[in-house]
């Protein structure tokens, strides 16, 4: 996934470079935006957060993830840009 920290509409979907976009409104500071962005990907997945865990990245925007449970149909449409939103539920991954 790709974080972008500081975000004035956070929320899950798109795609870079591959990689799932995920929006927080959290800054990048004492691992803050990691957290808000495991959340919100375990929102948009349907899944408990401690289903999602942080393989790599926990410094960097990039970041891979393991998400215990989650339907890979969910990934594809939030890659498509479906499920934006506030992290309400709607989805987001790896």
């Amino acid at each position: 996934m790709w974080v972008r920290p500081g975000s004035t509409r956070p929320g899950v979907g798109g795609e870079r470079d591959g990689a799932l976009i995920v929006r927080v409104s959290a800054r990048a500071v004492d691992g803050r935006a990691t957290e808000a962005a495991l959340a919100a990907v375990a929102a948009a997945f349907g899944v408990r957060r401690r289903a999602v865990t942080l393989v790599a990245g926990a410094s960097s925007r990039a970041k891979i993830l393991e998400i215990d449970g989650a339907d890979p149909a969910a990934l594809s449409r939030l890659l498509a840009g479906a499920g934006g939103g506030s992290g309400s539920g709607t989805g987001s991954g790896a």
